[in-house]
Formats: C-alpha cells, structure tokens, sequence
C-alpha cells in the first residue's frame, strides 16, 4: 500500500497493488500478502467444499451410530462411489480451526475440494502449514 498527498495538499491518494484472477467464470480481486490486516476478506465462501464437509460428517455420524455396517454399504445407499465417500470421510480429519476457516469463507487459495481428494498430513499442525495458513501475530 501506498499513500500520497496530492500537490494542492488537499486530497490523500491511496495506492493498493491487486491483481484479478479467473475462478469458475468468476473474476476476484487478489490483493498483496497483509492486506487482512485492513479487514478485506481472504476468500470467497466455496460452497462446494462447504457441502464435501458437511456430507464427510454426516456420513462418519451415520457410520459411527450404526446405521451402516460399512462405507461400501453406506455408498450404495447414497448412491455415491465408494472412493469417493472415503474422500469425503477423510476430510473429517481436518483440524476444527481448518473447517471453521472453511465456513467461513477465509480458506487459502490452495485449500480447495481437489487438494483435499489427495493425501493431506493428520496432524492438524502440518495440515495448516500444507494448505497455506499463515500463523497470525499475536
């Protein structure tokens, strides 16, 4: 960020180097690492992720209270591929902190349903440094 005052005195020209980016026919606006600190918002909410979250929980409560014998069994009632009820599944693994972020909407770029379908690291501390949190000061 850069600030200015104008040559009459009068008026402060604030200058803010963004970038624009293409997602889902969607343009952003990406501004410059700290900008948080002026209380723009990180990311959009992505209701897509938003809804694996809430299937993956789902789904573990229902397999946890018995209402099925296996996720093969659970799959074939919800009408989903068994790989992919055991993607979701994982994700309930994900540190609270992480899921709440997700809700949000203030998950990094690289948090998204795809990098969750790959392997991701259990212990909640390396999950936040593999998805790019950045630790806030205190």
């Amino acid at each position: 960020m850069n600030a200015q005052l104008s040559r009459d005195g009068r008026t402060i020209v604030v200058s803010i180097p963004i970038s624009f980016r293409r997602k889902s026919s969607r343009k952003r606006i990406i501004v410059p690492e700290g900008a948080n600190n002026f209380g723009l918002p990180r990311s959009a909410r992505n209701d897509s992720l938003i809804l694996a979250i809430a299937r993956g929980f789902m789904w573990r409560s229902m397999l946890e209270n018995g209402e099925a014998g296996s996720v093969r069994e659970l799959a074939t009632r919800e009408k989903v591929d068994d790989s992919y009820m055991a993607r979701l599944l994982r994700i309930t693994l994900l540190a609270p902190d992480i899921v709440e972020a997700v809700l949000n909407g203030h998950q990094p770029d690289k948090l998204t349903l795809n990098s969750l379908s790959n392997a991701f690291p259990v212990r909640w501390d390396e999950q936040r440094a593999h998805f790019g949190f950045v630790e806030q000061p205190a």
